[in-house]
């Protein structure tokens, strides 16, 4: 396996809107990011994901960018990104920034002139198309956020495409004037000295062929995945990427190992690593069979010849230790666990703003108080077919966005130190207990535990290179396994469960170190009794 600088990175995302806010309007912005850049240097953090900040009429907070190369106003101005990108590099950090070209806003200039005439030159930048014979939508696949990708456009007679909300209108990457202004567009940020890019659903930019309907039209796999997909990123990497010494990750729903490989194989000449959602996507709570043979089955799919990712929670997944720990009697033990398997399985492991003091998800009563747009929509749609709306409310809690995105908990003050006005969205009210004060002055913190696992990845190469050697395969709460590289050896042993379990296996112990652990332990290996949510890392060297 060939070794890149990419290959060995932690990489900490920043929802800047939600981070730290410097000018009293309620909402993050990237002045508080710079504000805040020597507490994530001294995380031990690489890379910094910035969430976009373009200009945006924020119906899907950023999503739906209306243009390219301006910073909205609520992050700041362009000499702010460029203080914040100078910043991060004399911290010896990098920065990747989002890279949305799916879709843009309805609001962008090229889709108004797109839909302001039939023959407007821009008229084949997006997806339009007649309505069937019987004047239902052109087929009746279903969007992310709304029952119909399709959206009746009065002024022409014609439907729009949109895989996400109604005014995030799907770029039509078929037209070779649309991808070289995008071209164009990465090549300005990457002229400006950013360091890569996290690319939104990129495997969507290929439609099916005539658009048939489907079988199953809840089923979203006809977005994604598409013949002519590898022939748009091979390009990409060939007119921009290869290019310049950046790090890429793409965002790949619906994706095998398998047809994983094919983005990220390193004689591809695509991307340089992605993340799938079988975890995140397909289990709603921690199933730890299924979470092993996921791992595995991803391992065997493309170890030695493409490089993975490590994440269970981002602004779009609920915090991991609400979703697959205990965030309750256990909220720091399974905090800590659930961080170790994120940064010794294999691939480049991601931390959340926040999972390193152990945030949660929320609770909220009120659908008022949620601002996920999906979660909106979903909500008026079934409440529109009769049903309760406090029992449709409780059945989205827990998958809504809105469980990561509360502001980040730095302190007990008024809104947990966040901001000085009124948040953009409802703070999670246990921030007086759980927040990065607090952390910082507990030495058993989640936040110390996360500055000790990161400088282990850095001081021993297995955690970036080695191979995976799983064992007690058939164990329904022990997940536990070997990596192996170039003389060092670890075994990770997990405890996923809030009963005590005996860890069966005879492993030698000449030469062994307990390098981590969550509880306090003694150096034994074999045969032991591990407690609720506990876990261990051994090293042979």
């Amino acid at each position: 396996m060939e070794q890149k600088w990419w290959k060995e990175v932690v990489v900490y995302q920043v929802y800047w809107r939600s981070f730290n806010d410097t000018s009293g309007n309620g909402v993050g912005d990237l002045e508080g990011v710079i504000e805040k850049l020597d507490y994530i240097q001294s995380l031990g953090i690489d890379v910094l994901w910035l969430n976009p900040f373009f200009e945006s009429p924020d119906k899907d907070n950023g999503y739906d960018i209306s243009d390219y190369y301006s910073v909205m106003d609520k992050a700041g101005d362009m000499e702010t990104f460029e203080r914040l990108l100078e910043e991060v590099h004399k911290r010896d950090m990098k920065l990747i920034m989002d890279l949305v070209v799916n879709h843009t806003s309805d609001q962008h200039p090229w889709f108004i002139e797109s839909r302001s005439s039939k023959d407007n030159p821009k008229r084949d930048w997006y997806i339009w198309r007649d309505a069937k014979e019987d004047g239902s939508e052109p087929n009746n696949w279903r969007s992310y956020f709304t029952p119909s990708t399709w959206e009746y456009d009065d002024k022409t007679g014609q439907y729009y495409f949109h895989s996400f909300a109604t005014e995030q209108p799907d770029l039509n990457w078929e037209n070779p004037e649309v991808r070289e202004e995008i071209y164009n567009m990465m090549r300005f940020w990457l002229d400006k000295g950013i360091d890569g890019f996290r690319m939104d659903v990129i495997n969507l930019l290929a439609k099916l062929e005539g658009f048939p309907d489907a079988e199953n039209p809840e089923n979203l796999d006809s977005l994604g995945n598409n013949p002519g997909i590898h022939e748009y990123l091979k390009e990409m990497n060939e007119k921009v990427l290869k290019h310049y010494d950046v790090f890429t990750v793409g965002e790949i729903p619906f994706v095998t190992p398998e047809d994983g490989l094919l983005y990220v194989g390193e004689d591809r000449e695509e991307l340089n690593t992605l993340f799938h959602f079988e975890v995140c996507d397909d289990m709603v709570r921690m199933d730890v069979p299924r979470f092993k043979e996921i791992q595995k089955r991803w391992y065997e799919g493309i170890f030695g010849r493409g490089t993975n990712s490590q994440f269970l929670n981002n602004h779009d997944h609920t915090r991991m230790v609400t979703r697959f720990g205990n965030d309750g009697e256990y909220r720091v033990e399974s905090a800590k666990l659930l961080g170790t398997l994120v940064h010794t399985l294999p691939g480049i492991p991601y931390v959340f703003m926040g999972e390193e003091i152990g945030m949660t998800g929320v609770d909220f009563d009120s659908i008022d108080d949620y601002q996920d747009i999906a979660m909106i929509n979903k909500y008026n749609e079934e409440v529109g077919k009769g049903r309760d709306e406090a029992e449709v409310l409780e059945e989205l809690k827990l998958l809504s966005r809105d469980n990561s995105r509360t502001p980040m908990q730095w302190d007990s003050s008024q809104n947990a130190g966040f901001t000085d006005g009124e948040p953009w969205i409802k703070m999670n009210p246990n921030y007086t207990e759980i927040n990065v004060e607090n952390a910082l002055n507990d030495k058993n913190s989640v936040f110390y535990y996360y500055q000790k696992l990161i400088s282990l990845r850095k001081t021993y190469k297995v955690f970036s290179y080695g191979d995976y050697q799983p064992i007690l395969e058939d164990h329904a709460k022990i997940y536990a396994f070997f990596r192996e590289f170039e003389g060092e050896k670890i075994l990770v042993v997990a405890n996923m469960s809030d009963e005590e379990n005996l860890f069966e296996y005879s492993v030698e112990t000449s030469d062994v170190e307990l390098l981590l652990h969550n509880y306090e332990v003694e150096q034994e290996v074999s045969n032991v009794s591990l407690r609720p949510h506990e876990v261990r890392v051994y090293l042979w060297s």
